[in-house]
């Protein structure tokens, strides 16, 4: 039977060639199987790949319109377990100065629209007594032009407040540029430096005109030409609404800020170049070039920050924040507070204060946040402030992280700050000229100079101005006082996290808070000045 196969095998090969031939193929077929297999799997795995990698590239690409609040401190506080990896400070430094503006295509925008029509001759006056510190005068100054003009009224030339804390006997002309700012708006207002001898003893209206006030309440205001050729503005911060106003209003507001309200010659000169010859309202461009002091800051290090670091005696006493104060210090504050009349709250908590993020932060808090956001040692920090509270020694908790600290004492000569002394207004101007110029604009608390600043940044192409999240800082820093964290990457990853959307890129002014109704919304709206977007700021 064995033999019968055998001969039957032999007697026909095309069988034994066909079985070949077959098994051949099965085995090709294995391989194209096999082939397959693998590149189905690493698709698979190059798609896995991709979607976490978009998941994670998510909250780097978040627009600052929707701002990341990151309080997670309980998901892994051991400091030495950490899966991220932290870049390098130095590069880290490095993208953070270099990329210091967020323009996007966006440019200063104050050009009138075709509907705006050259002021009129008007023979009703405007007379204004500016209250509080520079910014605040400034801001205000900018509001009653815009009033001046819905009033169609003569604007005379301000009064500055000379009652402030610094009580500073400067007058308009030793801060601002005079002749420059009448001129500069001479089709939108008219300027003149004095009443007519003839009105100097005529009746006036003396008018506390409604904060944040509207269009069709100056019109109802009109009503006080009838009986009067003079009207008196006792107060002039926070009198226009920062919303709903005609287009042409708003940028009236900006050409007065930025463009004609110019500090003096000796001011500017010793900050920097004025660029009054470089603005053209036609082709709305605005071009600035450093001097002197921005010049010689930029030759020790050519980038650097500057810090508003708002811990005066007057804001702490202001605030009622005494955290980190001997109990001497505490009470001289207080003391101040009592007998500072217009003051109105007179008993504050400061542990509810700090709590609720309203405290400036102390040099050591804001040295923590600054080296948490990965800056290095070397760094140059211009210092934008007034005599610190506490001298040197409190100052120091500051330089032992940042050694390479300037004041404007330090970088001036004293004949060229000698004009200044006793002026304290004048010399905020200084470091105001200086934080607008700055590579990054840092500040510890969020009062009148911040948020001109930031404004005027913004303004500016949008240089970076990093905003502190007081609030949630405070929640870090008491874990590290308490030891429940600690100094480093991962501190620093929580920090960098919950300020990426605070750095200044271009967004909306935002409106109050949900919840808040009435005229009182208005006290909670982000300022115009803060962020003059979208009325004076346009896609190129």
């Amino acid at each position: 039977m064995q033999i019968s196969r055998a001969k039957s095998k032999k007697s026909n090969p095309n069988l034994l060639s066909l079985s070949s031939v077959k098994m051949r193929n099965v085995r090709v077929s294995s391989k194209k199987s096999s082939l397959l297999t693998r590149t189905l799997y690493i698709i698979l795995l190059f798609a896995i790949s991709i979607f976490f990698f978009l998941l994670y590239s998510k909250d780097v690409l978040e627009d600052e319109q929707n701002p990341l609040f990151y309080n997670d401190f309980q998901s892994n506080s051991n400091p030495h377990h950490q899966s991220e990896q932290i870049r390098s400070p130095v590069h880290f430094v490095d993208e953070q100065l270099r990329a210091s503006t967020f323009s996007r295509d966006l440019r200063p925008c104050v050009k009138p629209t075709a509907r705006y029509k050259v002021a009129q001759e008007s023979n009703r006056y405007l007379t204004v007594k500016s209250n509080g510190g520079l910014n605040q005068m400034r801001t205000g100054i900018a509001d009653m032009v815009a009033v001046a003009r819905l009033m169609n009224a003569t604007l005379v030339i301000p009064n500055l407040d000379k009652r402030s804390f610094w009580q500073d006997s400067s007058v308009f002309g030793d801060i601002f540029d005079e002749l420059y700012f009448m001129r500069s708006l001479r089709q939108d207002v008219r300027i003149v430096k004095e009443l007519p001898k003839q009105l100097e003893s005529a009746p006036r209206a003396r008018k506390h005109f409604g904060s944040w006030s509207g269009m069709s309440y100056y019109e109802n205001m009109t009503h006080l030409w009838r009986e009067y050729q003079v009207i008196h503005v006792a107060k002039s911060d926070s009198r226009l609404a920062n919303n709903d106003l005609p287009l042409d209003i708003q940028r009236l507001r900006c050409r007065a800020l930025y463009h004609a309200l110019h500090f003096s010659p000796p001011i500017e000169h010793l900050g920097k170049a004025h660029y009054g010859a470089c603005f053209k309202l036609g082709s709305d461009f605005m071009a600035v070039t450093p001097q002197r002091l921005v010049e010689r800051l930029r030759s020790r290090g050519g980038q650097y920050i500057a810090l508003h670091l708002r811990y005066e005696k007057d804001m702490l006493a202001f605030t009622g924040c005494t955290y980190g104060l001997s109990d001497a210090e505490s009470e001289e504050l207080r003391i101040m507070r009592e007998n500072t009349h217009h003051w109105k709250i007179k008993k504050i908590n400061s542990t509810e204060q700090r709590n609720a993020g309203l405290c400036p932060l102390t040099p050591r808090e804001v040295g923590i946040f600054i080296k948490a956001l990965g800056y290095p040692l070397s760094t140059l920090i211009y210092i934008a402030a007034g005599e610190i509270y506490g001298g040197a020694e409190r100052l120091s908790e500051l330089t032992l992280r940042f050694p390479n600290v300037i004041f404007k004492e330090t970088l001036a000569t004293q004949d060229e700050l000698g004009a200044f002394s006793h002026h304290a207004t004048q010399a905020a101007a200084i470091d105001y000229i200086i934080s607008v110029e700055s590579d990054v604009f840092i500040s510890s608390h969020s009062g009148n100079m911040a948020r001109a600043v930031e404004g005027h940044r913004r303004f500016l192409e949008h240089r970076k101005t990093i905003t502190p999240d007081r609030k949630g800082l405070i929640e870090v820093f008491d874990k590290l006082d308490s030891g429940q964290l600690q100094e480093g990457p991962y501190v620093s990853n929580i920090v960098k996290k919950m300020h990426r959307n605070r750095q200044g890129a271009p967004r909306k002014r935002s409106g109050p808070p949900p919840g808040i109704k009435g005229r009182a919304r208005f006290r909670f709206e982000e300022s115009f000045y803060q962020n003059p977007y979208p009325e004076c700021i346009c896609k190129s």
